[in-house]
Order: structure tokens, then sequence, then C-alpha cells
């Protein structure tokens, strides 16, 4: 692939972001209804749809929103689950359960164990795995990575990871291996908001981070996932920035697909509490804005979010989903119980006998540390059934939507 002419990072930071802000809180009615009356929008076009003014049209979004995306991606919804990997790292983010200085039980399965809890949930229907794994190297590696897609790949016709950022030619041996996308959230794009959340680790850097869609494109990804996480910084000024992140990948990585999560903060160890809010109204009206934005990104709807909620979201813009999801190591199968040690202020202290002496040191449950609490817990089963009652089509793998059922 030819080289990419500018990074993102210039152009973000040549965004008229005040002023977008400006629109986004301060657009009339009108400036919203013209705004809709478009067939191709502008990002100041979906600065206005998020206002507070468009309140009164969302109603009307979200029939274009539904209209718009059976258009271009028919009545199906693609199901995945998250597989953990790993919840080490050297990082210290306030709002994430797997931080550096959280005292939780780690665990780093081994590629045996990634197979059986793969196999698990290839039992259960699944075909579109997401690897996903905090960020330390001594644990989680490239040669890890590709090890574990490599052993997979006969079985998984979609196989994607969700890790810390590498550098392109890292990323080659892992494409090589069987992997075709890469997800990374920018967790928040106000660099001071950033800088308060990270303060250890190489996750501090924020361009490094934000480039990361772009190297992996270059090592041949050829599905780009994005996106912010709601609860640190205002959510406007998130999505906006979301929005031109995409806008920029569709023109200078168009030979991959991409994908936008809607991730909301949700309760982990450390118990840290959302600097903001974002009401389930308004997340409904930011994803009908996405879609009317972006009519051909996949919009991607976590277990993050509870039954009612994602019942209502999933006919309206959404077209991948997770169920019946761990965000735990082993959590599907028990895996990994063995290879357990704990850390204490940043040290990492191996125990010997895994599980049954963190239990007797501990008296804690001998289940490893999940990034953060699920919100829906149905099981696949009944997404799936869920899905069909909307009158959609659960997808299981991409190309053969009549064995879905």
């Amino acid at each position: 692939m030819a080289a990419l002419p500018v990074s993102f990072v210039a152009e973000f930071n040549a965004l008229p972001l005040p002023a977008l802000l400006q629109s986004a809180r301060q657009a009339s009615l009108a400036d919203a209804q013209s705004a809709l009356s478009r067939t191709q929008l502008t990002l100041e076009d979906f600065a206005r749809l998020i206002s507070p003014a468009a309140a009164p049209l969302l109603e009307t979004m979200c029939r274009r929103s539904q209209a718009l995306t059976q258009q271009r991606f028919g009545k199906v919804i693609r199901l995945f689950a998250p597989l953990y990997l790993s919840n080490e790292c050297i990082n210290n983010c306030a709002y994430c359960g797997f931080s550096r200085d959280n005292p939780i039980l780690r665990v780093t399965l081994a590629v045996e164990e990634v197979r059986r809890e793969a196999r698990s949930l290839l039992e259960q229907g699944f075909r579109n795995l997401l690897l996903v794994a905090g960020e330390h190297p001594k644990f989680v590696g490239g040669d890890y990575l590709a090890a574990c897609v490599r052993a997979l790949h006969a079985e998984w016709p979609s196989l994607s990871l969700e890790v810390g950022p590498m550098e392109t030619e890292e990323y080659r041996p892992i494409v090589a291996a069987g992997a075709e996308g890469l997800v990374v959230y920018q967790e928040t794009y106000d660099r001071a908001v950033y800088e308060q959340m990270h303060t250890t680790g190489p996750k501090r850097n924020f361009d490094w981070r934000l480039e990361t869609p772009e190297r992996a494109y270059q090592a041949g990804f050829r599905r780009l996932g994005i996106g912010a996480l709601y609860g640190l910084a205002d959510w406007r000024h998130e999505a906006l920035s979301v929005a031109a992140h995409a806008l920029y990948l569709l023109r200078h990585c168009w030979k991959a697909q991409v994908t936008i999560s809607l991730p909301r903060l949700r309760p982990c160890a450390g118990e840290f509490q959302p600097l903001t809010s974002m009401t389930d109204r308004e997340l409904v009206q930011l994803v009908a804005a996405f879609r009317l934005l972006l009519p051909d990104v996949g919009l991607v709807l976590s277990t993050r979010e509870p039954a009612s909620l994602r019942d209502g979201l999933f006919p309206l813009g959404i077209t991948l989903a997770s169920a019946g999801s761990h965000t735990e190591p082993g959590g599907y199968t028990g895996a990994g119980r063995e290879n357990i040690h704990r850390t204490e202020r940043g040290r990492i202290v191996e125990l010997a006998s895994g599980a049954s002496e963190w239990a007797a040191v501990t008296g804690r449950s001998t289940n490893a540390t999940g990034q953060f609490e699920i919100a829906d817990e149905r099981s696949p089963e009944e997404i799936a059934a869920l899905i069909r009652r909307l009158g959609y089509e659960p997808v299981w793998k991409d190309w053969d939507a009549a064995l879905s059922a």
C-alpha cells in the first residue's frame, strides 16, 4: 500500500472544533431541520443533528437512519464475541479495570487455553471473534498474538484484535497469521482529559494512539474500528472527533471497512466515576446522526448497554453487536486459573499454585478480574431470538446468512 499522504493527527489539530461545538450546543431547530433535509451531510450538519435543538426531530432521524441502514446493510445484524486473552497492562488509566495499579487477579491465557475458550464460542454459534488484551509486551507481545491468531484461523472466518498499539511492521505477522480487523478506541479525543486519565505507560502518547488505524491499514488490516469512551469528556466533542476521524479513514484508507463503537463507561475495578454523562435519548440521537452522516460505516453496540436499550437500538442503525460477553480472561470456560498472579502497587507477584493459593491468600473468587461489568447478560441464543422477533436476521458470519439461524 502507498504511504498515507497526511496523518490524521495533522487534520485533527486543524479541525475547527470550537466552531463545530458551538453548532452542536447552540444550533436552532431551523438549523437542525436544514441539516436533516440534506442527502449528503457535512460535519457541520452532523453537529447540528447532535444538538439539543434536534431533539424534537429524533423520531424522523430514527426513521431515516433505519431506512438508510436497511438500504446499505440489509435487515441483518452481525453478532460477535470478545475473547479476553489477558488482563495484564502496563498503563495506568483511571477509568479501566485493568489499570496497572489496580490490585486485581491477573491472568494471561496460554494458546491452548485460548483455543478452548474459542471452541466454547464456536459451539454457541459465533464465527466472528474479537481478541482483547491489555497492553503488556512481556505477556501480550506480537509473537503471542500471532500464535493465538494462527491457532484459531482455521476455524474462525473473522478474527479481529483490540490490543495495545504497535508499529506497522509488528502488525504484519499478525495479519499474515489470519487477523483481518483492528479495533482501537482513542478513549477521549480531548487532549487535556486524555492527559489527566493516562498517568503512566505508553498510552500517555495521544498522537501515537491516534495514528494507530493508519499503521494498521498499512499492515494490511481490512477492518478498522474506532470510537470514544463516553463518560470522560463532553460527548458532543467526542462525537465530532470520531466523525472527523471516520471521514478521514474513509478517504485515505478506502480499501478497509470502517466501524464505530459507542461505548459508555461501566463500573469496574477502581470504582471510577464518569466525569460526564450521556443520556439514553442522547445515545439514540447519536446513533441516528452517525448513520445519516456515514451511511456505509458499521455501528457497533456492545453488552455495556442494558437489554431494554439494546432492544430499541438494534433496528435504528446498528450493524454489529456483541452477545453473551465476558470481559475477563477465561470467562467462558474457566481457562487460565492455574496461570494466576496478582499485583501489589504495580509489582508482579507470581502465585505458583494458581487459583487455590490466590483464594487462600485473599479470600476472593478465583475468576480473573474483568475489564468492566456487563449490563446485558442475555445469552447469544436469546439475543438472536430477539433480533429475529424484530424482523432482522442474526448473522454469525459474513457470507452465509442462510445458516445464521
